[in-house]
């Protein structure tokens, strides 16, 4: 069996977000057209394979279109000189917003962006009054993405075990 780490962590004031700076004027995000989920398609299938993330690998296209169709649920892109970066989705619920998926594509890691983009998902996610943004990690993603969260001002609360079998 193998054991992964689950680790939930939240934001609750935009007072205790550590934003990171725009890393050029060539850095640009931007919200997808809510009928494109080939972007998040993409980005879940480039960024994930290294992951482990699966629970959408079963997805049909109609399944993709009706994620991406819930008004809950925004999508927004990181591009750097019109080149596509990285990505996050935002699901909003009452007054709590899930970062549901958050990435980097493999090329672009280690450029100062990822801060960036998370600091930009928590401005986006408190700009529509949420009064507490989530997300949770594993010992599966990027050995940098927990890192990340808390350097931007979040915290954990809640951890758990997860065990599976190694196939």
């Amino acid at each position: 069996m193998e054991k992964i780490d689950r680790y939930y962590l939240e934001i609750t004031s935009i007072k205790n977000l550590k934003g990171k700076d725009k890393p050029s004027d060539k850095t640009i995000i931007e919200l997808v057209d809510n009928k494109n989920y080939e972007l998040n398609e993409f980005f879940y299938k480039q960024i994930g394979k290294k992951h482990q993330w699966a629970d959408r690998l079963v997805w049909q296209e109609k399944d993709w279109i009706k994620y991406v169709s819930n008004e809950n649920v925004k999508t927004y892109i990181l591009k750097e000189d019109e080149e596509l970066v990285g990505f996050f989705e935002l699901i909003f619920d009452k007054n709590e917003c899930e970062i549901a998926y958050f990435g980097i594509l493999e090329e672009y890691i280690g450029k100062s962006l990822g801060g960036y983009l998370l600091s930009e998902a928590i401005k986006i996610a408190f700009e529509k009054k949420m009064e507490r943004i989530w997300v949770h990690t594993c010992s599966l993603d990027h050995k940098n993405a927990i890192f990340n969260y808390k350097a931007r001002g979040m915290k954990i609360f809640r951890t758990e075990e997860l065990k599976r079998k190694i196939v």
